[in-house]
């Protein structure tokens, strides 16, 4: 129990299957950033997606608004070794959004209003596993975990979901984004534990 967070009771195995190994629940929500919390109005915000080719699709916040809404309730897992169980989020699947592109690409840049990049597979964030979210747990996303809009991508570690995002990239080739440049690992699974380059 020593490794539980306040506020959580009861017994690991209450967890089994559901918390990765390494992993300890907490029902804080830590805010965790390399620089800068950016402040994006919503009227300025806009979502690109740029395909291999240069095409690109763009949505405003009232156009990304309107499109379908999806509220998928997640556990979250951050490479910093904190789990978070039943996280409610809502927001657009990234599959309405890549609908709209024409594309051959196996990856994808995950690109955010203040420089920071991930990369991923493009099979890790359609079949609805991945969402543009500007809600959590009832109320609008707080700049401090990106709001107005990040991606939220539960099946990996949560470095992988970007906060204020602002576009993906398509790409034919896998391009490191910021920590996978530094030495995390290029996926990501929190289930192997794959932290580092060498895990």
């Amino acid at each position: 129990m020593g490794s539980l967070s306040p506020g959580f009771h009861g017994k690991t195995h209450a967890f089994e299957g559901r918390l990765p190994p390494g992993q300890y629940p907490t029902e804080s929500f830590p805010v965790l950033s390399a620089g800068p919390t950016p402040h994006i109005p919503t009227d300025r915000w806009s979502f690109t997606v740029t395909t291999e080719v240069g095409e690109s699709r763009t949505w405003t916040w009232d156009e990304m608004m309107a499109l379908p809404q999806e509220e998928p309730t997640v556990d979250i897992h951050c490479v910093t070794r904190w789990s978070k169980f039943d996280t409610t989020w809502r927001g657009v699947s990234l599959d309405v959004l890549l609908d709209e592109v024409e594309t051959a690409a196996d990856f994808v840049v995950a690109e955010s209003f203040d420089g920071y990049t991930t990369n991923l597979p493009l099979e890790d964030v359609t079949d609805g596993k991945a969402w543009l979210a500007h809600f959590f747990d009832g109320f609008a996303l707080s700049p401090d975990h990106g709001g107005p809009a990040r991606l939220v991508i539960p099946h990996l570690y949560f470095w992988k979901s970007a906060k204020w995002v602002k576009g993906l990239i398509l790409t034919p080739e896998n391009e490191p984004g910021f920590w996978e440049s530094a030495g995390y690992h290029d996926y990501g699974d929190p289930w192997r534990e794959q932290r580092y380059w060498s895990d």
